[in-house]
């Protein structure tokens, strides 16, 4: 390296001197392995298909042409379709099968996989963290095995391969960060699926990686900030004044200001013994159309209903809760209608129109909108080239995992949310539920449709806890929770769709759809 690069590099040796590792601290190696396409790899093994060849798509084709597909195949990616797309957006002239998705089983596959890693390592130096992805340190396995990480990655990444017809990716890393950006940049673009990082390559390969975004830890609206600083890098980064980003992005400046570096002092090990001083839990959905402010409360006493079984189900109780509401983006809905060929469309007064043709063009042209799916007839790279071009002129990142709309998704429509701190700790659904109320009917904004709820419960502590007063029923409380572990005991053993409110049958409820994606039923 030479001239900016040069003095970043004396700079990032410099640094390197303060890195765990390097003094005083045991040097660690870490593998971060992916399952890729894991739902619709799934899919393709049940039907006796090969993951990487076959054109599938995880979808709910019911939810309607606009519902977005949860994995694609990797044969779909390298049409150039991007993950986590519409099905309209899949070009005409592909043919693919469609599978609905099924949740349970997924998490059912996802455990054997895990099993099959715990033959080879201790639980206490995995994370897992997510359904289809996990950390491991393997420092101390090297040794016992007599191999490299390489080699004990191969090993398990066959492994899973022989036993499930999955296929794995690998990053391997000196530390947390490394692993996993050697999993998501990296392996990739190599034969053998997995990824090396260390401190010369990480400077090599992953400083002058565009777009930032593809680095974890860095959303779109991160990184539109740092573009303010003509920063699009983590090279960049490493050359900026720390003062910029302390004053930019706040306490989180430190963990970019490492990153840049390629350092992470957390382990595994730290992972496993922390303990929050303070739990929660959250529930969502985005619903598969703009909701009409009544509709939407429907679906809010489901989630509601929902959440609260689960915290007696782990005998706990809150005093806080909070609610965020998503609205549809009238534009953006009619935009995205129009190119998928659907003839109706709720405005912003919550009323189903059942055509575009009065809308004026410029109702569907804006910078915050996706851009419309090009003509069938057009051919694919034409195509393709087309719709880069718009994400360009919209405003979208694009990288390794598809497009990201600059400012984050939030950027991409209103929202309204509140938060309270309850009287009383409690798990009640007749209380929690009087309280959402009050949320819901001060903060929804009742002529504008609903696109996405959050639900979030707070300070959450043993049942025991609940609050008790001279004004409280007991008895009452009681038979509440009573009845709560009924029906938990039933839908344990026969399915959630087996007992199920008069609620959920009620014109725009969600929950059956989507317990059955979740083993609504059993035998």
């Amino acid at each position: 390296m030479s001239g900016r690069a040069g003095i970043i590099e004396q700079i990032f040796d410099k640094n390197m001197c303060l890195m765990g590792g390097r003094v005083g601290h045991e040097r660690h190696t870490y593998i971060c392995i992916d399952l890729k396409t894991f739902y619709a790899s799934v899919e393709c093994v049940d039907r006796g298909l090969n993951p990487l060849t076959t054109n599938l798509v995880v979808a709910d084709e019911s939810r309607g042409r606009t519902t977005i597909c949860l994995a694609i195949t990797q044969a779909m990616k390298d049409l150039g379709i991007h993950n986590r797309c519409r099905l309209f957006e899949i070009p005409d002239g592909i043919d693919y099968i469609k599978a609905v998705p099924r949740m349970q089983h997924y998490m059912e596959v996802s455990a054997q996989i895990y099993g099959i890693y715990l033959e080879y390592v201790s639980p206490q130096d995995v994370h897992v963290y997510s359904i289809d992805e996990c950390f491991i340190d393997v420092t101390p396995y090297l040794d016992l095995y007599h191999t490299d990480a390489e080699g004990l990655a191969c090993t398990l990444r066959d492994e899973v391969l022989a036993r499930t017809g999955i296929t794995a990716t690998v990053g391997i890393g000196p530390n947390l960060f490394q692993a996993k950006v050697a999993l998501d940049v990296t392996a990739k673009h190599v034969a053998s699926r997995i990824g090396v990082l260390d401190d010369e390559t990480f400077r090599k390969e992953i400083w002058p990686h565009r777009p930032i975004t593809d680095i974890w830890g860095i959303g779109p609206g991160v990184a539109a900030r740092l573009e303010k600083y003509g920063v699009y890098d983590l090279m960049g980064v490493a050359a900026l004044d720390e003062n910029l980003l302390y004053d930019e992005l706040g306490v989180n400046a430190e963990y970019l200001i490492d990153h840049a570096f390629g350092r992470e002092p957390t382990t595994i090990a730290d992972i496993q013994a922390y303990r929050p001083q303070a739990t929660s839990t959250t529930t969502g959905q985005v619903l598969s159309k703009g909701y009409a402010y009544e509709q939407a409360y429907t679906v809010l006493r489901e989630m509601v209903d929902n959440a609260v079984l689960d915290l007696v189900d782990k005998h706990v109780v809150c005093d806080s809760i909070s609610l965020f509401v998503g609205y549809a983006s009238e534009r953006a809905d009619i935009r995205r209608l129009d190119a998928s060929g659907t003839a109706q469309y709720v405005d912003g007064c919550g009323h189903l129109r059942s055509s575009t043709s009065s809308v004026e063009p410029a109702a569907t042209a804006g910078p915050e909108l996706a851009p419309r799916a090009p003509k069938p007839v057009q051919r694919d790279d034409e195509r393709r080239r087309l719709v880069r071009e718009a994400q360009a002129i919209d405003g979208i990142f694009v990288g390794e995992h598809g497009g990201k709309p600059r400012g984050g998704y939030a950027a991409l429509f209103a929202h309204s949310n509140a938060s309270r701190k309850l009287p009383e700790r409690t798990n009640s659904f007749k209380k929690i539920m009087g309280y959402f109320d009050e949320l819901w009917a001060q903060t929804v904004d009742p002529k504008r449709p609903v696109k996405r709820i959050n639900l979030g419960f707070s300070n959450l502590v043993p049942e025991e806890f609940a609050t008790i007063d001279l004004f409280s029923d007991i008895e009452a409380d009681e038979r509440e929770r009573d009845l709560a572990r009924a029906v938990l005991a039933v839908k344990g053993k026969y399915g959630k769709n087996a007992l199920v409110k008069g609620l959920s049958f009620t014109a725009g409820a969600t929950a059956r759809e989507r317990n059955d994606q979740v083993g609504g039923h059993r035998a």
